[in-house]
């Protein structure tokens, strides 16, 4: 049996010396660290935070921090060399980062070296002469004690408090021209504060759908902060008079209602770039947050040196944020005027790739897919570290199925942007059934939650829905059931939300009477919905009701029929299963096939339980116990999947003697990371 103090040892160490390796590189952070460790950025993440308590980039910058160190005490580099020597590209960040670690600032390595040696010729002394001292002390320990105790308010602020959460919500800033077509610039200027912030990872920054709400209302500072959950609000206000941007903003704390930093700017709008990127790091500033180089390079990046194309692309910003048909035609129109003023503009091209896939993201015919691809790809040539470029650039591959391609795109966009609500968004799609994986499913559910806090009430309720889906998916039903009310609460219409608080409870108590009668309630409201029907026909089925499962089931397959919508493709093994027990041969057969098909296709965790299923369907018992066996060795798999024993399809396997040992394992294998997932998440106050 290994020793996990070893293992975590020889890790770390391994960490260490490729950064060593690497030390001079600058851009050797995370996502290069995973790489070289043959390792998913997310699991170097937790698995570097689990065994040293830090963030992976606090891990690199530690490292580095130790090796200049050594180097500044062999006192043969400045500490502009030191600082090159071991990654830093600026030797300010470096020297900052230096004091917070270590207490003092590179340049005075030498000078606290000498007094450690003054301090051990002091404490010789104290031992020399202990018991004196000592004698001498208790007079004064009486009555410094009794000054202590009537100090006792003096002493307690002596104490150092913990660290407050870098948590900052950026409230719509008000249009103060004379001219109220002017606000979509006032907007624009908001809207840029907002994207500056959310690049610094040591910010939590809520999104701009969030903040919305707050546009007009007479709510106080306190009360919205609450809301939105956050130590920090900005507010502002601005008008732009000719060439002329007038702007005031000011940081509040939401704990005591006061002003922490304020400014007036008067700037050209030739300058507006300028003042944009000042305020966002003033605002980092002012709450101390760590801006590392990169950051830096990204905030100050300009999104084009052409004002008239700048301005098209401020106006398309608030049809494109509607989200509408409408907005985001109307949006498209105004971002290619801007392209036509400035044939580089990366934002305005990712922008039109991103409106043209939410444009038919749910339509079953697709015709925009050259052009998302187009536009993403000239997105991308201009500037490959945008955010908004490699989210466009995945949701073409998600356009074309193509979903592994579309993962790193993904991930290197919550990189270069770490508050990317709609990159957290899609990353909790993703997980959820793009590519299974219920642990990060969960992590971005919880991450889009803290994003899209007080979001408008629809976008509140899904945004809950589809935290409620992820959790009780990990075994988590309680906390499932109390997200599932809180989005009714919001939106009380959401479609969904009644058809997964059924399950929820069938979840907790597996009564699937009461789930079929919710379910029926929810069909009475629409006699349409797919989804019900193939639900309802599953729970007849689990009870082997199969003339009620059959009536309920070949609804379903005909409404599936006459919409063209291929979905669901994974339940024909079971509604074959039905229609055989009910004596249509060939039918079953058509949808045996069908399933067998989607069997040779299937890339996802789940191809061996289906395999069980095939196998099973197929009377070949021992086949079908190999593919439960391999299934037993999976991770991150839905909690539904622990039921499949109940299924009648399921009941000839269970005579086979590894059984009940194969399927004890999956149950074990499902709560033991359940239990560390939920360490995990707490561990990132995300749980």
């Amino acid at each position: 049996m290994s020793n996990p103090s070893v293992n975590t040892s020889t890790f770390i160490e391994q960490a260490e010396a490729l950064i060593l390796e690497n030390l001079a590189n600058e851009q050797f952070g995370v996502s290069e660290l995973a790489e070289a460790t043959n390792m998913s950025r997310s699991n170097l993440l937790r698995k570097i935070k689990k065994q040293t308590k830090l963030s992976a980039s606090q891990f690199i910058r530690q490292v580095r921090l130790k090796e200049a160190m050594d180097l500044l005490n062999e006192g043969s580099s400045t500490v502009s060399e030191v600082s090159y020597q071991v990654g830093f590209g600026s030797t300010s960040y470096f020297i900052k980062c230096f004091r917070e670690h270590y207490g003092y600032p590179p340049g005075e390595v030498g000078k606290v070296t000498v007094a450690i040696e003054e301090e051990k010729d002091h404490i010789s002394f104290l031992k020399r002469y202990r018991w004196a001292i000592i004698a001498a002390s208790c007079a004064v320990i009486l009555l410094v004690s009794s000054l202590l105790f009537n100090k006792k308010g003096a002493l307690e602020n002596a104490v150092e408090k913990p660290e407050i959460e870098k948590s900052i919500a950026v409230l719509p800033f008000k249009n103060e021209s004379a001219d109220s077509t002017n606000l979509y610039f006032v907007n624009g200027l908001m809207e840029s504060a907002l994207n500056n912030l959310q690049k610094i990872e040591d910010l939590r920054v809520i999104s701009r759908t969030s903040v919305e709400k707050y546009r007009k209302t007479d709510k106080g500072i306190p009360e919205i902060a609450e809301e939105l959950h956050v130590n920090y609000l900005v507010e502002g206000s601005g008008q732009r008079v000719g060439n002329q941007v007038l702007l005031n903003v000011q940081l509040i704390n939401a704990s005591t209602d006061t002003p922490i930093w304020v400014k007036q700017y008067s700037r050209e709008v030739k300058d507006v770039f300028e003042l944009q990127n000042d305020v966002a790091k003033k605002i980092a500033d002012a709450i101390t947050a760590v801006i590392t180089p990169a950051e830096l390079e990204q905030i100050d990046k300009k999104p084009t040196e052409n004002l008239l194309a700048y301005d098209y692309y401020l106006k398309a910003l608030d049809p494109y944020y509607s989200r509408s048909e409408e907005g985001l035609e109307k949006a498209i129109s105004l971002f290619e005027k801007a392209i036509e003023q400035d044939s580089e503009f990366a934002l305005a091209y990712a922008n039109i790739a991103i409106s043209y896939y939410l444009l038919e993201m749910s339509q079953i015919e697709k015709q925009y897919t050259d052009k998302i691809n187009s536009f993403a790809d000239k997105a991308l040539l201009y500037d490959s570290k945008s955010a908004e470029s490699l989210v466009a650039k995945a949701f073409y591959y998600i356009q074309t199925k193509e979903y592994k391609l579309a993962l790193p795109y993904l991930d290197k966009a919550l990189e270069y942007n770490p508050n990317s609500s709609l990159a957290v968004q899609m990353l909790s799609e993703f997980y959820s059934h793009l590519l299974p994986n219920t642990s990060k499913y969960l992590e971005y559910a919880l991450k889009g939650v803290q994003l899209t806090i007080a979001s408008d009430s629809i976008t509140q309720s899904y945004t809950y829905l589809q935290l409620s889906n992820a959790l009780v998916s990990s075994g988590f039903a309680d906390e499932a059931l109390k997200y599932i009310n809180k989005s009714l609460d919001y939106n009380a219409e959401n479609f969904y939300a009644p058809h997964l608080k059924a399950f929820i409870l069938f979840a907790k108590d597996g009564k699937t009477e009461r789930t079929r009668s919710l379910l029926k309630k929810e069909l009475e409201k629409d006699s349409t919905r797919l989804d019900i029907l193939q639900d309802i026909g599953k729970l007849y089925y689990i009870d082997e009701n199969y003339d009620s499962a059959y009536f309920y089931y070949e609804k379903f397959v005909k409404a599936r029929a006459l919409s063209g919508q291929d979905i669901y493709p994974q339940e024909n093994i079971k509604i074959a299963t039905v229609y055989k027990k009910m004596g249509l041969e060939k039918k079953a057969e058509k949808l045996f096939n069908d399933f067998s098909e989607y069997c040779e296709k299937d890339q996802s965790i789940y191809k061996s339980v289906n395999l069980v299923w095939k196998y099973a369907y197929e009377g070949k018992v021992n086949e079908a116990i190999e593919q439960l066996r391999i299934f037993s060795e999976t991770e991150n798999y839905l909690y539904w999947f622990l039921l499949i024993e109940d299924e009648p399809s399921i009941q000839p396997l269970k005579s086979h003697p590894e059984f009940a040992g194969i399927m004890q394992k999956i149950k074990d294998r499902f709560w033991k990371n359940q239990t560390d997932l939920k360490m995990s998440l707490h561990e990132e106050d995300l749980l």
